[in-house]
This record gives structure tokens, sequence and C-alpha cells, in this order.
């Protein structure tokens, strides 16, 4: 195995453990019709199933990694729940503050 493909591993399996695995689930989608027995009627009836895909809600952001800003497709629940860190946007033409 080269070292090339082995950094590549490495690397991603850095992202996974941070932002977790960002591939989309995958599902069925059912069709229904009736009305259910306990609003009185004669019960639900699938008239068809077909498969589908549940995506993960990405945005895309700047996150800090390892003490440098980088662009990343991250998941909004990382970014509301704060385990995503931005980088600090600071004036253009401000003095550093001591």
């Amino acid at each position: 195995m080269s070292t090339l493909k082995k950094n590549k591993r490495i690397k991603r399996a850095a992202r996974i453990a941070l932002y977790g695995d960002l591939k989309p689930g995958r599902g069925n989608k059912k069709t229904e019709r009736g009305k259910a027995k306990y609003l009185g009627g004669n019960g639900r009836k699938t008239t068809g199933i077909c498969r589908r895909v549940y995506r993960r809600n990405l945005k895309k952001i700047r996150v800090l990694e390892n003490g440098s800003a980088v662009t990343r497709r991250v998941p909004v629940s990382l970014i509301r729940s704060g385990a995503v860190t931005k980088p600090i946007a600071q004036d253009p033409f401000s003095l550093p503050t001591e």
C-alpha cells in the first residue's frame, strides 16, 4: 500500500470522527389510502412502496480544523449543537486587540 493512500485514509477517518458519515440513508416511501380504524374507518391499505433516499441537511461553512479555517459540508445538527467551531470574523483594517 502506498503512503499516499494511507495518508488519505487517515485524513478521511479523522473527518468522519469529527463530522460523522455524511452518506445518505436509505428507506421506503409508503403510499396508503383509507381511514384509520381508531378514527372509525376500515383501516389503512398500502397502495405502493418505492425506495427513497434520506439526505443529511448539509451546509457549506468555514470551520476551524487544526488551527486553520477550511470549508466543509457540515450537518446543521452539529452547527446547532456547537460541536463545530467557526472562525472568528475580524473587521477589515482593524488593529489586533490585546
